[in-house]
């Protein structure tokens, strides 16, 4: 998957998965589990990767049932006694804040729909047992070979989903044209000019007494034409 790829399932767009070459969906590199024929494990993974540092690989698997697939996993880690070597499961969330019917409230949502985030030791054992897990269709990366995460990639997942405060939904981008819809300025028509993700703001250029004019509105308050 590549950097762009990955970029366009966060819509924050501050992560830079740049290992992998797909995108949002099904990985182009991975076999999916209706595709016919069998997929073998990587051809490099085997007993002397077995005392390999743990790292974080991305598991694809069927759009809402990753809660279903993390419950699946963490069984057969257990029933199958690989918890030495497949050590945390995880669905990245985090809390924002929507508007509905004129009231804000706090929604916990999917970072990455679609995808589920696993910390193991790469054999072929552990793979085979994260790869026939019911509903995943396959590890995340080049070719036949799942790709780790990068150490920063993580801690800015992580980053994310441990923050105190919930954040607005990003739905624009720079350049779309929007009605503002809560505020001083409703039903006034702009467009976007600067997203500040971080703080749940945007900066919309609004035509005032003939003149374009910028002003600084919640996320909240705007929805795009």
């Amino acid at each position: 998957m590549s950097t762009d790829d990955w970029q366009e399932l966060d819509p924050q767009n501050i992560y830079s998965l740049s290992a992998y070459d797909d995108s949002y969906g099904i990985a182009g590199n991975v076999k999916r589990a209706d595709e016919p024929g069998e997929e073998m494990p990587p051809d490099d993974v085997g007993p002397a990767e077995t005392q390999a540092r743990p790292q974080w690989y991305v598991v694809h698997c069927y759009s809402g049932y990753e809660n279903k697939v993390k419950k699946n996993l963490e069984h057969r880690i257990e029933s199958m006694g690989m918890a030495n070597r497949i050590h945390e499961v995880i669905v990245p969330t985090e809390e924002q804040i929507e508007l509905r019917d004129g009231k804000r409230r706090i929604v916990e949502r999917r970072i990455y729909p679609g995808y589920v985030l696993v910390q193991m030791i790469l054999d072929e054992e552990s793979w085979y047992v994260v790869r026939n897990t019911p509903g995943v269709t396959g590890f995340v990366g080049i070719g036949n070979k799942p790709t780790p995460l990068r150490p920063e990639e993580v801690e800015r997942i992580m980053r994310r989903m441990e923050a105190e405060e919930p954040v607005a939904e990003v739905k624009v981008k720079a350049g779309d044209k929007v009605r503002i819809i809560e505020g001083s300025f409703t039903d006034f028509h702009g467009t976007v000019d600067e997203v500040y993700a971080d703080k749940g703001k945007a900066r919309v250029l609004v035509s005032f007494f003939n003149r374009e004019t910028p002003i600084e509105v919640d996320l909240l308050q705007i929805e795009k034409l």
